[in-house]
């Protein structure tokens, strides 16, 4: 066997994560694109939805008080979009500029500012607001808050705790969880959030705040009226030790673990039906469902022009708090790399919206007459004339 140097020149192409990741985000669908963010809203606790009421909007105040702010209607969010418009309202006209030098701040970036930059002029035939508002579990329980709890820390811990329960109003998240992706610095002792819950649980609709069935049938049962104190007991010792035997009618070993008998059985039974074991679903709204477009073509005076639906565009930002105990604490290499991926997503996902808007306004340009005079006047479109 022979040895030898040989010299060979070659070519390859190499990606960088961040330009890995923005080929990646450009082709899911919007479902799988929620997904996505899904999994890496979990992950990266340096990333944020700006309309996120649990994880996101928590601050510690200098008197050591926590508050929970709506990002929605924050004053520094409402500046850091005004410092965006341009670069959008750019990004949708020409095209040109590239997603890498726009001039945003990218740990403070809205989707809302190019929803707001891309919309198209009102014409007379917009679509007129008819919906009704419909008050939902978490409004309903936040009214019952005011009314009742006073110190704002208080308060905010109580939201905490709202925040995490479910449509059916279960907390299906375990306390310690939530109590652990707090920051330190909030210093919220785990009994602080049990008190919480408590408070949440003594709440209108009965039942809402429980972490599994048979604590939802019992917090309901302990709060009917006009019921015997033995049936009472009976139908809480049911729920609470019995439920699977109950849930498969299996009267006669309810009756032998009980012993008791059938009227007792059938009066405790009636007591266990009037509970609603989903009582966050009374809240569920009943609109209908529709698909819901990436994009929106509308006729105006100067044409055919294309639009972002707002509706399918996350908001998403870094989280001030820890970034700014990061900057402090100058952080370890784990917490800036989390940073530097959050920076690198948001970015990302603006160079996504920014393509979307820049190919659906190409082939509306390119279909104008199909749009005026439908599929007769449609013409070939293949994809090597759009890139």
């Amino acid at each position: 066997m022979k040895q030898s140097l040989q010299l060979r020149t070659s070519q390859h192409l190499a990606l960088t994560p961040q330009l890995q990741q923005s080929i990646r985000l450009l082709q899911l669908s919007t479902l799988e694109l929620h997904q996505e963010l899904e999994q890496i809203l979990s992950d990266n606790p340096m990333l944020e939805r700006v309309d996120d009421p649990l994880d996101h909007s928590v601050r510690l105040l200098a008197d050591g008080a926590i508050s929970i702010n709506n990002p929605t209607t924050d004053d520094s969010s409402a500046a850091d979009n005004t410092n965006t418009d341009n670069a959008s309202s750019q990004a949708s006209t020409d095209g040109a500029d590239n997603a890498e030098t726009a001039g945003a701040n990218d740990s403070e970036w809205s989707f809302d500012d190019v929803a707001r930059t891309t919309k198209a002029p009102e014409d007379d035939d917009a679509r007129p607001q008819l919906e009704a508002h419909h008050v939902t579990l978490r409004e309903h329980l936040l009214e019952q808050m005011r009314l009742t709890v006073r110190e704002r820390r208080d308060r905010a811990l109580v939201e905490l705790v709202i925040d995490a329960l479910d449509d059916n109003g279960y907390l299906e998240e375990a306390l310690e969880d939530i109590h652990a992706r707090l920051p330190e610095e909030l210093a919220i002792e785990l009994e602080e959030l049990t008190i919480a819950l408590k408070l949440v649980q003594s709440f209108e609709p009965a039942g809402v705040g429980a972490r599994h069935a048979a604590e939802c049938l019992s917090l309901q049962i302990r709060r009917l009226p006009k019921v015997a104190l033995v049936t009472r007991r009976m139908a809480l010792v049911i729920v609470e030790q019995h439920l699977t035997l109950f849930a498969q009618r299996d009267y006669s070993k309810l009756k032998k673990a009980l012993d008791c008998d059938d009227e007792d059985l059938r009066e405790a039974q009636a007591v266990i039906r009037q509970c609603h074991p989903h009582p966050g679903a009374l809240f569920a709204s009943d609109a209908s469902d529709y698909v819901v477009p990436d994009v929106i073509v509308k006729r105006t005076k100067q044409g055919w022009q294309v639009a972002l639906n707002h509706d399918v565009m996350p908001r998403l930002r870094v989280n001030a708090l820890y970034a700014t105990i990061l900057k402090q604490n100058k952080g370890e290499g784990s917490l800036t790399s989390q940073l530097q991926e959050a920076r690198w997503l948001i970015k990302n996902m603006r160079q996504r919206f920014d393509t979307i808007l820049r190919v659906a306004q190409a082939i509306v340009d390119r279909q104008r007459n199909f749009f005026t005079h439908g599929a007769v006047a449609m013409r070939p479109l293949v994809l090597r004339e759009i890139a």
